[in-house]
């Protein structure tokens, strides 16, 4: 084998801030694990069943290329009644990286830039430099929140997309309807694409979420059952946009992951009307206790939502306080993972009362150095 066989789009891909992390982290035993990023229950049972049940009943062939219609359904009668968009339309997707993948590819050309706020997922980066793009950052530190005016400095005559996530992964700051508006506005007035990945908008607890599609019909949104539902692993999710945009992804979607898995789309049946506002509501009571615990001794900014925060090392860097929390059996992910800076760390509190107790202590112990 030889290296010069490996195509020179997957050196732009860094995978080296994670596997750090985990390297560091392989000889622990029994971690404090505020490092995952999905839900601590388990896929609610109903929904569990509805898989079993499509898959005894034959559901294991491929599906439409778009979904099976009960699902569609659903997803196209919610996304009319809320936006009324008459060229609005939605299909499923091999989850939100699906959709993700899906978007950029059919909307980046090469040379092509993309907007995106510092910290982001970091799935943005590297799927915005395979479909052959530019990642554009924009700064949000301290507080997270969106300055329109640096996103206006920013936008060039190679603009092509903004890439916004509200509720965010890492920090768990909900942007406000006012920045919502805002951004919204820019992207038509500019004629810049904009995609907004939704996939935590179900855990929202200050105030009520709002997308940009209310204010931009041509948002391309991007949503799933992964977070609310803890389907994680069934790899399913939906996209809806502009009938134009959306046919062009599911002509992708044939030649690349063909279609969401068949069963699973029956288990999204199940999983639309499954009340999960209980799981909301102990995600926000583990939110508040987080805040409670350490809001006097570490710089906590803006977790309105999702089920993370990134807050700010302390002492030294954050790579440096992580392997620190580390060696007490903490495991928590640099924020040089999610962005140019390494300053901040991120914290899951998805996980049991006990873990996040646990927690608390060793950031308590290790605060000052």
């Amino acid at each position: 084998m030889s290296e010069k066989w490996i195509a020179d789009r997957m050196h732009l891909i860094d995978a080296s801030g994670i596997r750090k992390v985990f390297d560091l982290a392989a000889n622990m035993k029994d971690p404090v694990n505020l490092s995952i990023g999905q839900p601590h229950f388990d896929t609610p049972v109903p929904i569990k069943k509805a898989l079993c049940d499509a898959v005894n009943n034959g559901k294991n062939a491929y599906s439409q290329t778009q979904g099976i219609e009960p699902l569609l359904k659903l997803v196209q009668d919610d996304v009319d009644s809320k936006y009324g968009h008459e060229d609005r339309k939605a299909f499923v997707t091999s989850g939100t990286s699906g959709a993700l993948m899906l978007s950029l590819s059919t909307l980046v050309n090469p040379g092509d830039e993309v907007i995106m706020f510092d910290p982001f997922f970091v799935m943005y980066k590297h799927l915005t430099s395979l479909a052959g793009g530019k990642s554009v950052f924009i700064d949000t530190y301290p507080d997270f929140k969106i300055d329109l005016n640096k996103v206006e400095d920013a936008i060039t005559d190679k603009t092509k997309v903004i890439l916004f996530n509200s509720p965010s992964n890492p920090t768990g700051y909900v942007a406000s309807e006012e920045e919502v508006r805002g951004l919204a506005e820019l992207a038509k007035k500019h004629e810049i694409a904009l995609i907004s990945d939704e996939i935590y908008k179900s855990f929202c607890y200050d105030a009520p979420f709002v997308s940009p599609a209310k204010y931009n019909d041509e948002t391309i949104v991007i949503d799933g059952f992964s977070k609310s539902h803890s389907m994680t692993g069934h790899r399913i999710g939906y996209a809806h946009g502009p009938d134009y945009i959306m046919q062009q992804m599911i002509k992708l979607q044939q030649f690349t992951f063909v279609c969401a898995p068949h069963p699973v789309q029956w288990a999204a049946v199940e999983a639309w009307n499954y009340d999960i506002s209980h799981y909301v509501t102990e995600y926000k009571q583990k939110r508040d206790f987080m805040l409670s615990e350490l809001g006097d001794e570490y710089d906590i900014r803006g977790p309105g939502g999702a089920f993370y925060m990134l807050i700010k090392a302390p002492w030294g860097t954050a790579t440096e306080f992580v392997t620190e929390a580390i060696n007490n059996n903490l495991l928590i992910i640099p924020g040089n993972v999610f962005s140019s800076k390494d300053t901040h760390f991120r914290l899951s509190y998805a996980a049991k009362e006990e873990t996040l107790q646990k927690g608390v202590e060793i950031l308590r112990k290790i605060v000052k150095k």
